[in-house]
This record gives structure tokens, sequence and C-alpha cells, in this order.
């Protein structure tokens, strides 16, 4: 073999591919397209091939309602305690432990004053991130102290649930969440201030029927999974087929339990003009 004809075959042989760092793309759930992870992360968390809409942690939702430098975080000295010594694969506290080391957070909450398109709001989100968004004692606490402050401050309040249910390690105290929330935000209606409600994928459980479906207004994400129990235990209850999708947010809104459908884009705008319309 020449030297001309070697030369000629290196010439010809594809370039070595530089490596791709990990988790650079991944799946839709929804379409199975591959999304690179960047471009799915500048959309808002929303693939843009079938507008699916990722699960996002509080931090990110904050991130994507507020205006820039204007959220200041409150409640956020709180931790759970361990009154029943529960213990399930771990004792309770150092699952706590490690979900806080995992998501940063000290609990499956996020709230404070901020601004929407510069309208003064109390905004407080649930996280995903921290135990599935489950609502224990803490959370009970910092949606509550968000309420009274949208009420002493005479602010418009947001809260953006995303949440498995009540806190099981916790038992009868997270179940009792549901009362005190309830009640702060019976307050708030007394006093004529907005409530807007904005349930996203999941809102189930002890969330769904407390605090998140007492909205004002009540605003859901495309496709998103809300409910009470689970569509197999609802069935086996009633014993009957139910419709499909029964417990989307599509479904829901034409049930007349939720008041409208948005899409992730414009739901800072949303919130705005809701603000604007019935005067905060």
């Amino acid at each position: 073999m020449t030297k001309a004809v070697v030369q000629s075959w290196t010439a010809l042989r594809p370039a070595r591919r530089t490596s791709v760092p990990e988790g650079s793309w991944l799946r839709c759930p929804s379409c199975a397209q591959m999304i690179y992870r960047r471009h799915m992360e500048t959309n808002l968390h929303v693939c843009p091939e079938c507008q699916h809409h990722f699960r996002i942690v509080a931090s990110e939702r904050v991130g994507q309602l507020v205006d820039p430098g204007s959220f200041q975080s409150e409640f956020d000295g709180l931790q759970s305690l361990d009154p029943l010594g529960f213990r399930d694969l771990k004792a309770y506290p150092d699952r706590v432990l490690a979900e806080q080391l995992k998501s940063g957070r000290p609990d499956a909450v996020l709230a404070g004053e901020c601004f929407i398109k510069g309208r003064p709001a109390v905004l407080c989100c649930l996280d995903l991130g921290f135990m599935m968004g489950s609502m224990g004692s803490v959370v009970g606490e910092v949606v509550t102290r968000s309420v009274e402050r949208a009420l002493e401050r005479g602010l418009p309040l947001v809260i953006v649930s995303c949440s498995g249910g009540a806190r099981m390690q916790e038992s009868g105290l997270s179940l009792m969440q549901m009362a005190k929330t309830s009640a702060a935000l019976a307050k708030l209606d007394r006093a004529g201030l907005l409530f807007i409600s904005v349930l996203t994928d999941p809102t189930t459980g002890g969330v769904t029927a407390s605090f998140a479906m007492l909205g004002d207004v009540i605003i859901a994400e495309p496709k998103a999974l809300i409910g009470f129990a689970g569509p197999r235990v609802i069935q086996q209850t009633l014993r009957q087929d139910l419709p499909e999708g029964f417990q989307r947010s599509e479904f829901l809104r034409e049930c007349g339990l939720v008041d409208r459908v948005v899409h992730r884009h414009e739901l800072r705008n949303e919130i705005a003009r809701l603000i604007d319309y019935t005067g905060g």
C-alpha cells in the first residue's frame, strides 16, 4: 500500500467525535422526542415540540414569575420536628436532613414578597424537589404566614401548588394544616383581598382538598394532574369506568373546577392582568 493511498484514506476518515456531557439531552415523556436540555431550560422547561410542561422546583418557579431581584424570601427558619418518632425505612429526622441536603431548601415551600410585572404581591410556591412537595407542619405554617402577610400588607396572594399531598410522616399533624390554611384564607376573603391559586403537575391529596381549590381565581397549567385520590382508588370506590383524562386541568375547566388553563409562557402576564382587573 503506497503512502499516497494511506494519506487519502486518512483524509476521508471522519474526525473523532467530541464527548457530549452526560445529561445534556433528555427524552420528553409526552412526545418521546430527544430535547437538548439547554433549549428546554431556556424555554421555561417546556418541550419545544409538544409543549409538555416539565415539573420544576420552587426556585425556578419564582425565577419565572417575579421581576428580577424583587423576591424577598421569608419564613426560611422553620424546621420540621418529629413529635411522633416516625420511622419507615429511616427515621424521619434523617429523611428530612437528606432532603435538605439534596434540595438546598429547609422544607417543601418557598415564600416571600415580590413584584410581578411591577405589581406587589405575596408569592408562595410549593417545592417538588423536597419530598415531592408534601405538606407537613412547616408547609402549612409557611402558607398560613404568607396569607397573614398578604392580609397585613393589603397585597394580593399567589400560591403555586405542586404536591403529592399531606406528609405521611407527620400523620394527623399534616392533616391539621388543611384546616389551618383554610381558616387563614377565610380571613383574607373577608378582607376582600385577591387570592390567585395556580395548580401545576401534580396537585393532589390534602393540598387539593384545602387551600389549592380556594382561590378567587384558579389557574392550571396544561395537562396538569389535579385530584384528591388517585384514579385507581376512585374507580374501585365508584365501581364504574371514568372519563379519560378526568383528573387533568382541561377536563376540570370544562367541569367548572378550574377557571383558566394557562401556558407557562403566559402565566406571568396572566397573573399581572388578574391583579389589575380585580384591583389586587
